[in-house]
């Protein structure tokens, strides 16, 4: 359906059970038409878990969302945000201004609000990712003009109050939920589980649909930390998970199973892919995703190809050729 076409997603709240609402959040990319945010009633008010991205008219969804369930932004006691990335932080800034809260996330967020203290060097730093990863200067130029002047979806920067790390509890009237450290999706990923209930809050470590996406360059090896990180949340078995995209779902371990399948098929293609002449991570992408990279993909699949790259180099499995930009070979033996 073309784009004009689509039905303008809006706002909507739903109670999902006693004491948790869902707030569906719109969002801009293709494909992605909603994320969600998390009400958890907590005395006289709520904990509100992630935001939805900042763009003009979000903060109104926001609100639509929460008066359908009869809530208000002054009802939220404390914001608590499973990562930094845009559509889980992006409106922090005016919640706490309006609320009067504290905001609780993992320290390690420079990831996603290097974007919002310095734009300039943000794209800097993308370009030279897919620099690196074998793609061409003219587009590289065409992108690079294209994103002169976009926003990325946070409204201001704010710094946490306190930080979300294993050890943490946030209290509720379901209560305690404890925070598990799951990097891999970003630095900063955490999932909050209430083990009374077994109910999993997410995050984009687990979603609805099986869907990869890691923050590349900024810890060593975020394939194998994603990996990592299902192991710990497969050991929860939770009952009940609420992810940051999609419905609420009970099938946790089938969809813990699945991702893992996903990983390690990916990484067995990329494995395949590279032989004894060095490839770029544009030459290995048509191998793993049956396509050549375009500029709906680009940016998605060359961070998660040159995961898997990295990670099979930890392994010792490819090896990296000297010289511009990266290419990898089979390594010896």
């Amino acid at each position: 359906m073309p784009e004009t076409a689509r039905k303008r997603e809006v706002g909507r709240g739903e109670r999902v059970i006693p004491g948790i609402w869902r707030l569906r959040l719109p969002l801009p990319w293709p494909g992605v038409p909603h994320c969600n945010a998390w009400a958890i009633a907590a005395g006289d008010g709520v904990v509100l878990v992630d935001t939805g991205m900042h763009e003009p008219g979000s903060f109104a969804h926001l609100e639509r969302a929460l008066d359908q369930v009869n809530l208000k932004i002054e009802h939220v006691r404390l914001l608590a945000c499973t990562h930094a990335h845009s559509d889980h932080y992006g409106q922090a800034a005016p919640i706490l201004e309006r609320a009067g809260c504290e905001l609780w996330m993992h320290p390690n967020h420079s990831h996603m609000t290097l974007a919002a203290t310095d734009p300039d060097a943000a794209l800097a730093r993308r370009l030279e990712v897919a620099r690196q990863s074998g793609i061409p200067e003219e587009p590289l130029k065409r992108y690079a003009e294209e994103r002169k002047g976009q926003g990325f979806g946070i409204a201001a920067l704010v710094e946490p109050d306190h930080d979300l790390v294993e050890g943490v509890t946030i209290d509720s009237d379901l209560g305690p939920w404890h925070v598990y450290e799951t990097p891999g999706h970003a630095p900063s990923h955490i999932c909050l589980f209430q083990p009374d209930a077994r109910l999993l809050i997410s995050g984009d470590h687990l979603l609805g649909r099986v869907s990869l996406y890691y923050d590349f360059g900024y810890t060593p090896d975020p394939a194998g930390e994603f990996l990592d990180s299902l192991d710990k949340v497969e050991a929860l078995k939770a009952g009940l998970c609420l992810s940051g995209h999609g419905r609420p779902f009970r099938t946790v371990q089938g969809h813990i199973e699945a991702n893992r399948a996903l990983v390690h098929d990916r990484l067995a293609a990329v494995e395949g892919s590279v032989g004894a002449d060095p490839k770029t991570a544009v030459d290995v992408v048509p191998d793993v995703y049956g396509e050549p990279l375009n500029a709906m993909t680009a940016s998605w699949w060359l961070s998660e190809t040159m995961a898997y790259l990295t990670h099979l180099e930890r392994a010792g499995k490819v090896r990296r050729v000297e010289g511009e930009p990266l290419r990898w070979v089979k390594a010896d033996g």
